[in-house]
């Protein structure tokens, strides 16, 4: 036989690098499945998050069967997207830079190293102990965040259960590759390095497409309309931060959505640069004559007992916020009975609930919000006269809060000059 027939008959070398699978090839494939579950499970929690940047309420998918119909109303995967853990750079970009794009673009990478390795006959440790470290990194944030979610926020977010799961499985799968590989004698570092860089590729770029098309949202920080009498003659508000820049957040002591706002701005770190007065507006048929059925029972009388201990009127707040449900069903069982718990829990109100000067003081706070032809809902607030859009109040509350403080700043520097 000629050499030219033996040259032929040898495979390229390109080709035996992709012959007979390795032993490893069993834990790439389980690795690749676990990183195609995160994939799906982080792709449907940023596709949830893009879908909010219009700034409006839209159907958020929280179940773990793939095609399950999203939902609208409140569930624990809303509550963590709202959260300003979801995303990084709040301040600085409209809803921030969601980790759940950063977590997409790392399973994508560790999909496309699980087959690239599972293709390579002669794959070593060396290959593996970088696979095996790569999908350490999802584990430790499913850890950092699964510890978040549970003691900060309160609430469990079903899509990050998958991507937590996901995480765990990949990494098993990559101790079992890392198992059966052969050992190597081969230096790593640049094949690491270049490997590290190709993740890092991936993250990036899908980092920059996302910052391409942000929203910068810059009409909404003019507001959506002003107060016309700001000040507070009839001694109605109640006081909740003393910082440096004047607001004033109209609220229902009993309102969900007014409970979830003062979580979100609290987190923010943004309450203590507000010097903040709170106009309460009961959302209660006992005593706004607004309304013919009542939204939230209790509220009056809430709102009687802060005004009548204003000093006091944050404690009772916070209380009526951790309470809210159990403090509407009393109220809606039993208002007499219910004012008399009141009295129970906050002695300095006794013998001022339900008297005529604290219902008129309840009837002047919501005197004050027809006045400034304000809408009849809570939460509102108001940066200086100016009123924060509805739809900047969750995900865009901490860009839309910086940007219309610095305005605030800026306008007071001028006017000292």
């Amino acid at each position: 036989m000629s050499d030219s027939m033996l040259i032929e008959d040898t495979p390229p070398e390109g080709f035996r690098a992709r012959g007979a699978p390795s032993a490893a090839l069993p834990g790439f494939a389980l690795a690749g499945l676990a990183s195609l579950a995160g994939a799906f499970f982080s792709g449907v929690s940023t596709a949830d998050f893009v879908a909010h940047l219009d700034r409006q309420v839209h159907q958020i998918h929280c179940s773990l069967v793939p095609g399950a119909a999203p939902q609208l109303g409140e569930s624990g995967c809303r509550t963590i997207m709202l959260s300003p853990y979801s995303s990084w750079f709040r301040d600085s970009l409209w809803g921030g830079l969601p980790l759940s794009l950063m977590a997409l673009a790392v399973f994508v990478y560790l999909v496309f190293r699980a087959v690239d390795f599972g293709l390579t006959s002669d794959v070593t440790r060396k290959h593996t102990a970088f696979f095996m470290a790569a999908h350490g990194l999802p584990v430790v944030m499913s850890a950092i965040y699964f510890y978040i979610s549970s003691t900060e926020i309160g609430a469990v977010c079903k899509m990050c259960v998958g991507v937590y799961v996901a995480s765990v499985f990949g990494l098993i799968g990559s101790v079992v590759a890392h198992v059966r590989a052969p050992r190597s004698n081969e230096p790593a570092g640049a094949s690491w390095a270049r490997w590290f860089v190709e993740g890092v590729a991936y993250v990036g770029v899908l980092v920059l497409l996302y910052l391409g098309a942000a929203p910068t949202s810059e009409k909404s920080l003019e507001g959506c309309g002003t107060l016309v009498k700001a000040d507070d003659t009839a001694k109605i508000m109640v006081n909740l931060s003393n910082g440096r820049t004047k607001a004033i957040a109209v609220l229902d002591p009993l309102c969900p959505a007014c409970r979830a706002f003062d979580d979100r701005l609290g987190r923010s770190g943004l309450m203590s640069k507000l010097d903040l007065d709170a106009v309460l507006f009961p959302l209660d048929a006992k005593c706004n004559w607004m309304l013919k059925t009542s939204l939230h029972p209790g509220a009056c009388a809430v709102t009687e007992a802060m005004l009548c201990d204003r000093d006091r009127a944050r404690d009772i707040l916070k209380r009526a916020f951790e309470n809210q449900e159990d403090w509407m069903n009393r109220a809606k069982n039993d208002e007499a009975g219910f004012r008399s718990y009141l009295a129970t829990q906050f002695p300095s109100v006794k013998g001022c609930l339900g008297t005529n000067e604290i219902k008129n003081k309840v009837t002047k706070s919501l005197k004050w919000a027809v006045n400034n032809a304000l809408p009849v809902l809570t939460p509102q607030l108001f940066i200086g006269d100016r009123r924060v859009c509805d739809e900047d109040t969750d995900l865009g509350l901490e860009y839309t809060l910086t940007k219309m403080l610095e305005r605030a700043g800026a306008g007071g520097a001028r006017a000292q000059r």
